[in-house]
């Protein structure tokens, strides 16, 4: 055997071994008499994990052709497993995922369009059924590769007990944002204490504190773009430019270290808590799942017989000439692996869990025992749903941005991970170096850096 073919051999072993690796804590059911199975590759753990095995449950009882095999692949590399799968000729029938890898496994031929399983007739009523946000999430060239199947959305936090304390108001515009960031002190020391006198040189909360993460959701905010209508790459659009200069007067003005340091201890909270439940900020962007945090710490305030902490949502606030309800979006989807055994019954699947196609009953009950954003109104308007909304008023907030259509995503273009990074990097260099070059400089280089990205990218996708 050449080394060539030992080569391959390997990877189909290891393919092999690794269909038949799921997460010790999956059962072993049996097919029942006369079902095809689907085998459904996922990431989610812990409650969530409970949820989807339920989820699971209820299609096996739905209905008596398919019946789902869920698989937890924990870890990461799952690219690197679904292709392992692919070429060893056992690719699994249905695969959860939350990155922008969209473009970049349909360029390598891993995906198969919803069109080539699907009718026109519900193709063209899927896309007038899904929020637009959600259509963007699986979207490239024209062909959708995907199903959305739950919606994350980034707003403002605000502790409203603080706001008041100090008569402030939420934020309906960056200069009511850059007014609070000003009014919050950085301590709650009297005025005549001598700084450096116990804790009065140690700042222990900020207003407001842009997140270099966030430039993705602020570009929007401020009438942004990350590519053109072609699809070329415009990381140093005027817009982008601003909003990272407006980012980066935070850091001129208490000082990138100050900042730096601020935010590390933000990672050395216990757990994964929440740094606004933690009394570090009056404001913090973040998704929709820290409302669980919210409602547990407001319970334990309520059950010791403490004052309970009123905290609030609202959209980014936009600056003059910005748009209003944007920012960034990315979620859940449903990707049909090219080569699957059983792609109809992981169609029905999906359909099943997004609530397309008369799903949307079962769907509102999945977004609710989830806590997910749905991904069209029908499953929004479903009594199941809103009486959720009703016990959870600040989820309400991001459910009705979900549906806005400048919240917009990662563009789904070969290269989506890299060009992520990039921009992200970018923002950290900006706000936290001591010297960094100007925000334009900045975004030019990283601009160039994706352009070059790309076109390596596209040329191995094209080479045989």
């Amino acid at each position: 055997m050449n080394v060539r073919n030992a080569a391959t051999a390997l990877v189909v072993l290891l393919a092999t071994a690794l269909l038949f690796w799921p997460d010790s804590g999956d059962q072993e059911e049996a097919v029942p008499a006369g079902r095809k199975e689907v085998i459904f590759w996922h990431f989610w753990g812990g409650d969530d994990r409970r949820v989807v095995q339920d989820i699971v449950a209820r299609f096996n009882r739905s209905q008596n052709e398919h019946f789902v095999r869920a698989i937890a692949m924990p870890g990461n590399n799952l690219d690197l497993k679904l292709f392992l799968a692919v070429t060893g000729g056992r690719p699994p029938d249905v695969i959860n995922q939350d990155d922008p890898i969209v473009a970049d496994w349909a360029a390598r031929g891993a995906l198969m369009p919803l069109e080539e399983i699907a009718t026109q007739q519900e193709c063209e009523r899927l896309r007038e059924w899904l929020f637009p946000a959600a259509v963007d999430l699986c979207e490239h060239q024209g062909r959708l590769y995907g199903l959305c199947n739950g919606l994350d959305i980034r707003a403002l936090y605000y502790n409203n007990t603080m706001l008041k304390k100090y008569g402030l108001t939420p934020p309906r515009s960056i200069a009511d944002l850059d007014r609070i960031a000003e009014k919050i002190p950085a301590n709650d020391l009297p005025a005549n204490a001598r700084p450096g006198g116990g804790n009065g040189g140690k700042r222990i909360r900020f207003g407001y504190l842009p997140d270099a993460r966030r430039l993705w959701a602020w570009a929007i905010v401020f009438g942004g773009r990350w590519t053109d209508d072609h699809g070329n790459v415009v990381l140093d659009d005027e817009a982008n430019i601003r909003a990272l200069q407006w980012m980066t007067s935070y850091s001129r003005k208490y000082g990138p270290r100050t900042v730096t340091a601020f935010r590390q201890g933000d990672q050395s909270l216990p757990g994964k808590s929440f740094p606004l439940l933690a009394g570090r900020y009056a404001i913090v962007m973040d998704g929709q799942w820290r409302t669980r945090d919210i409602a547990a710490a407001q319970k334990r305030q309520q059950a010791q017989g403490q004052p309970v902490t009123e905290y609030g949502v609202c959209p980014l606030p936009p600056p003059p000439g910005g748009r209003a309800l944007a920012g960034w979006v990315n979620g859940n989807f449903f990707l049909l692996p090219r080569g699957a055994a059983n792609s109809q019954g992981a169609w029905e699947f999906m359909k099943f869990w997004s609530g397309f196609d008369g799903h949307e009953a079962d769907a509102a009950q999945t977004c609710a025992e989830g806590g997910w954003i749905p991904v069209s109104k029908a499953v929004v308007d479903q009594p199941r749903f809103q009486a959720f909304l009703r016990e959870q008023p600040l989820f309400r907030e991001f459910v009705a941005l979900a549906a806005e259509p400048f919240q917009k995503p990662t563009p789904i273009v070969p290269g989506a991970p890299f060009l992520y990074r990039e921009v992200v990097s970018t923002a950290e260099s900006a706000m936290y170096e001591d010297d960094p070059p100007a925000a334009r400089v900045l975004l030019q280089r990283a601009s160039e850096n994706v352009a070059r990205h790309l076109k390596r990218f596209n040329r191995r996708a094209a080479t045989p």
